[in-house]
């Protein structure tokens, strides 16, 4: 049987992304429904509520007035000439009135009211009964051994209810529809960046591990070699230096993943502080003239008097090595590598100019990743530009990176400057 292959591991983050999204999108639609359904509810209990006791409000009035009118005969209704005609109309009659005897035989003193339901009555109370097919809120007064009985229909009420209910369900489910959409949106946008971390620790961690693994198999293998019968003296010496060289390249890939775990964690970055780029540049750039000499290439430095930035002390030193040592590593011999540094306008600028083969546009957004790389030129850990990417960020600098005059790559850095009341010159002529 023919297996399935992995799904690359952007895809499975990426799945993985939507999942946690979803569960975040539902959890929110249950809560958002419940609370829906509670709120619901209660404004349901207080609209039917309020609307019962206006009409029991109308009932008392009702029988209080009908009561007043008094005496009443054993059989004479005069008193209650004001019950209106029902009309068959339950629901627009303002209140349906009887005469109910003291044995518990009903009268209707409202012409087409319904018939009562013979019971035990109790003056002041009013209840919900069902006449006709139809609910009515009742209420009776006790008067000359038999009772006043008005009823007034609800049926109304139970509509608004049915309506209010209607409304609600039809609202909630759009209200549900919204909140379940807007909380997806949501958690996918804000998920995202965390889920690009996660993508990237993991790409970061496969990518560590094949760069330490290949020092680590070529110091296997030479040991093996070694080990496996008896060698002469220079053979010996040939394969401690080559085992030297892979454990200095392991040693440096440990210290950049060290000095990038530090900086990501921001536990041990160093109080930033007044630093002169063009200073350091100047240092910089004699540091690295033997090497740019070594490999045939002219290292030229244009600086300003005096560029001060805030930033923690060796950082941008260590920007600048990065820089002027990456532009040595690819410019072919005979090459130009140009440092220049620039101040004004409230700004301090660093650019790195070479001649060598530039940066492809489609590589220049991850030029900066870690481990990644533009050539296939030997030396290097692939985390120099990673950790320049770490220092600009921290020191608030803000990157550009394209084609130089020169013809090759061009790695430019613009901060803030530093307000100074005297250049660097004047400061040592006035010492």
């Amino acid at each position: 049987m023919k297996r399935r292959a992995p799904l690359p591991l952007r895809n499975v983050l990426d799945r993985s992304h939507r999942r946690h999204a979803v569960k975040v999108a539902l959890v929110a639609t249950a809560v958002t429904a419940v609370f829906a359904v509670v709120i619901g509810a209660a404004l349901d209990i207080i609209v039917l509520r309020h609307l019962q006791s206006e009409a029991d409000a109308r009932l008392a009035e009702r029988l209080g007035s009908i009561v007043a009118t008094g005496p009443f005969g054993a059989s004479s209704h005069e008193p209650l000439a004001q019950a209106t005609d029902a009309d068959g109309d339950y629901d627009d009659a303002p209140a349906l009135v009887w005469l109910v005897t003291a044995n518990g035989r009903p009268t209707p003193v409202t012409s087409g009211a319904p018939m009562l339901p013979v019971r035990q009555w109790r003056s002041g109370t009013t209840t919900t009964l069902k006449l006709a097919g139809l609910p009515f809120r009742v209420r009776a007064q006790a008067i000359h051994g038999g009772w006043v009985v008005v009823a007034e229909s609800v049926g109304q009420i139970e509509r608004v209810s049915s309506e209010l209910v209607v409304t609600e369900l039809l609202l909630g489910g759009v209200l549900l529809v919204v909140v379940y959409a807007g909380a997806l949106l949501i958690g996918l946008r804000a998920s995202a960046p965390i889920e690009e971390i996660r993508r990237r620790q993991a790409a970061f961690t496969a990518d560590a591990s094949h760069e330490l693994r290949t020092p680590l198999s070529v110091i296997q293998a030479e040991v093996g070699l070694a080990l496996d019968r008896a060698r002469s003296e220079d053979y010996y010496r040939d394969t401690l230096g080559r085992v030297s060289e892979e454990g200095f390249r392991l040693r440096e890939i440990v210290d950049d993943l060290l000095w990038l775990a530090r900086s990501d964690s921001g536990s041990e970055v160093p109080a930033p502080a007044p630093v002169d780029v063009a200073e350091l540049a100047e240092t910089t750039v004699t540091r690295f003239g033997a090497v740019a000499f070594k490999r045939g290439v002219s290292l030229e430095l244009a600086a300003s008097d005096v560029a001060i930035i805030l930033a923690p002390t060796g950082w941008v030193d260590r920007l600048l090595a990065v820089l002027v040592d990456n532009a040595a590593r690819y410019s072919a011999s005979g090459g130009h590598i140009l440092v220049q540094v620039t101040s004004g306008s409230g700004h301090v600028v660093l650019t790195v100019d070479d001649d060598g083969p530039g940066i492809p546009a489609e590589e220049r957004s991850r030029v900066l990743d870690r481990f990644h790389r533009v050539s296939d030129l030997p030396g290097g850990t692939g985390l120099g530009l990673a950790i320049a990417d770490s220092v600009v960020r921290t020191t608030g600098g803000v990157w550009f990176i394209g084609d130089a005059p020169l013809g090759g790559a061009r790695f430019r850095v613009t901060w803030k400057a530093v307000p100074t009341p005297a250049s660097r010159h004047h400061a040592s002529a006035s010492g």
